[in-house]
């Protein structure tokens, strides 16, 4: 038994927050195990724990290294060459032992290519 139910087209809901809701809400959650758990003190959280990024910046005057720049990006596009090829040779693999099993499980005679040297007369 099918039914088939029609809305119609011309009445579309937009659920849009009305101008009198909160933009967001923090709900305080309890951590995991804290209903049965001792209470641990907590340890006051270091002011900066993220380090001074000086180290990495530079000044406009000091002259880039384009020699390790272009060694680098010839070193990024080798191994994403090698990746690549590597993923085509795998896709290749198993797209041709998939063949070859689909072969065998038919039933079919002759699916591999066996190599029988000559014999000599």
């Amino acid at each position: 038994m099918v039914i088939w139910l029609r809305q119609s087209m011309d009445r579309v809901v937009v659920n849009r927050p009305s101008s009198r809701e909160t933009e967001g809400h923090v709900l305080p959650f309890r951590p995991r195990g804290a209903l049965f758990a001792r209470p641990v003190p907590r340890q006051p959280a270091a002011p900066d724990t993220v380090p001074d990024l000086e180290k990495f910046e530079r000044t406009p005057d000091e002259p880039d290294d384009f020699r390790h720049r272009m060694l680098m990006n010839g070193l990024g596009l080798a191994v994403t060459v090698a990746l690549v090829g590597a993923g085509i040779w795998i896709a290749d693999v198993m797209a041709h032992m998939r063949k070859d099993q689909d072969c065998v499980l038919t039933g079919r005679p002759g699916c591999t290519h066996v190599e029988v040297p000559a014999q000599p007369r």
